[in-house]
C-alpha cells in the first residue's frame, strides 16, 4: 500500500507515473533475490502536519500509522513525507525490521522523502535508491557500515567490513584492513543513487531467511501473479 500526503507535488504529491517507476526500480533492483512488489492500493491524504512534522521519533508517525496501515506482516506499507521538521531536517527515510512486527504491527513499514522518487527534486537521491535502502531494512538487512571494522558487523559474511558511511561515488575507498574494499555500490552504504547498483548473495540469503521467519506466514499472491 501506498500512501501519499499532501495534494500538490512541492508538497509531497506523487503522480501514478512516478510511482510505477519506483515500482520498477525496486523490481530492478531486487531482481534475482526472489521478491517482486506490487501496488495493491494508491492513498492520497490532504494532511499539511503530517506531511511537514511525521519523523522517526515523533508521535504524529504513530498516528499517521494507526490510521493509515493496512494488511498483515507481508504488507508493505510506503510512506512519502517532507520530512520538514527541524529535527528530521536532512533526512531520507527510515523502516521497521521485521522482528519489529510482532511487538507493534501498527508502526511497520517504510517512510520515505517524497523528493527521493523517481523525478524528484532531491539529487542525487532521486532515483529510486531510498526505497530501495529502506526496503532492505523492513526485509533485515543493516547497513553495510554497522558495526564498523570489528565484530559481526551487518552479519552477512560477503560484504566487506566498512569503518563508516561512504557518500558520492568513492571508487576504491578502502576504511578497513582486509576483507576488500568498501562496498560503496551496496544498497544498504549511503552513497549516491546512481551509485547504488547491487545486492550480495549473503543478503538476498538473509532477506529470505527473515521473510520465512517473521513475515511469510501472512503472505497472499496478488491476483495474477505466479
Amino acid at each position: 500500500y501506498f500512501y501519499s500526503l499532501d495534494t500538490t507535488k512541492a508538497g509531497g504529491y506523487i503522480p501514478d507515473a512516478d510511482l510505477k517507476a519506483q515500482i520498477d526500480v525496486l523490481n530492478a533492483d531486487y531482481a534475482g533475490s526472489g521478491f517482486q512488489f506490487y501496488l495493491s492500493q494508491t492513498v492520497r491524504t490532504l494532511n499539511s502536519n503530517w506531511f511537514s512534522n511525521v519523523g522517526p521519533d515523533s508521535t504524529l508517525q504513530t498516528t499517521m500509522k494507526t490510521t493509515l496501515r493496512q494488511g498483515k506482516a507481508a504488507t508493505l506499507n510506503f510512506y512519502t513525507v517532507g520530512f520538514q521538521a527541524t529535527v528530521d531536517d536532512g533526512l531520507l527515510g527510515y523502516a521497521t525490521f521485521p522482528s519489529d512486527y510482532a511487538g507493534n504491527p501498527k508502526d511497520d513499514g517504510v517512510v520515505i522523502l517524497f523528493s527521493s522518487l523517481p523525478n524528484g527534486s532531491k539529487a542525487p537521491f532521486n532515483l529510486g535508491r531510498t526505497a530501495t535502502h529502506e526496503i532492505g531494512h523492513w526485509l533485515g538487512l543493516y547497513h553495510t557500515f554497522q558495526g564498523g571494522c570489528s565484530g559481526s558487523g551487518d552479519g552477512v559474511s560477503d560484504t566487506p567490513p566498512e569503518a563508516s558511511y561512504a557518500t558520492g561515488c568513492p571508487t576504491g575507498r578502502d576504511t578497513c584492513s582486509g576483507g576488500g574494499v568498501d562496498p560503496i555500490h551496496n544498497y544498504m552504504d549511503y552513497t549516491d543513487d546512481s551509485c547504488m547498483t547491487e545486492l550480495t548473495a549473503g543478503q538476498i540469503s538473509r532477506i529470505t531467511s527473515y521473510w520465512s521467519t517473521y513475515r511469510n506466514a501472512d503472505y497472499v499472491p496478488p491476483s495474477g501473479s505466479s
